[in-house]
């Protein structure tokens, strides 16, 4: 079922991110005929892969409010439909626990950003959504990473943003967007932000400069 569902995904430039069966202790999601689901398979992307889908989407879709999640919630609900499942998104309500599970789906820990660091891709990747299911999916056994921030004794991610918005335990998230609107900030806006492109790990899988402008725009508006 997993090699059925990649190869769904693959036109969109999305991947399986892993997965697990619900256990009797977690807090499981009811789907939509009122069961509870028994499985989830989480979706997401490494680097650009996804952005020339979407690109050609948004083409098609002048105006669309939100469009990535419009665009993530179109692919991954008709892929959900197709094989018997559920999509459910990191944006809606009531929120569901997006990075307990990809923690537990590929074994991810935070990076001092705050953000999932892959110890391929680095602070490169993203998840779009998660797919559901009332049965339960045979997953390979989860291998065992190292945390890549454990071996970077500099942690350059911490002293490359301009108005130290980082301490690597909280994020100053005002004073980041106060920074975004100023002429300084404009490196930032244009170029994406410092901290997240002065991690070394994956850095060659860093966005492509549009998909950087897309992302931190859109911060800057929220």
């Amino acid at each position: 079922m997993l090699d059925t569902i990649t190869a769904a995904l693959e036109p969109h430039g999305l991947v399986p991110r892993g997965g697990f069966v619900f256990g009797a202790a977690d807090d499981i999601p009811v789907l939509p005929d009122g069961t509870r689901a028994r499985s989830v398979v989480l979706v997401g992307h490494f680097g650009s892969s996804i952005w020339q889908a979407f690109t050609a989407w948004r083409r098609d879709n002048p105006g669309v409010a939100s469009p990535l999640d419009s665009w993530s919630k179109q692919v991954l609900n008709a892929i959900a439909s197709e094989f018997g499942g559920y999509a459910v998104f990191p944006s809606d309500r009531p929120y569901l626990p997006f990075q307990q599970w990809a923690m537990r789906a590929e074994g991810l820990r935070p990076s001092p950003l705050g953000l999932l660091i892959h110890p391929q891709y680095g602070l490169w990747q993203a998840f779009r959504g998660a797919l559901l299911f009332p049965q339960s999916i045979a997953f390979a056994p989860l291998r065992e990473n190292g945390h890549p921030c454990d071996a970077c004794a500099s942690k350059p991610c911490l002293s490359a943003c301009p108005v130290d918005a980082f301490d690597g335990e909280t994020y100053a998230v005002a004073r980041c967007r106060d920074y975004l609107a100023t002429e300084p900030g404009q490196t930032c806006m244009e170029g994406g932000c410092l901290a997240r492109l002065a991690c070394p790990v994956g850095r060659h899988y860093a966005y492509l400069g549009d998909q950087q402008r897309f992302h931190i725009t859109a911060f800057a508006r929220s």
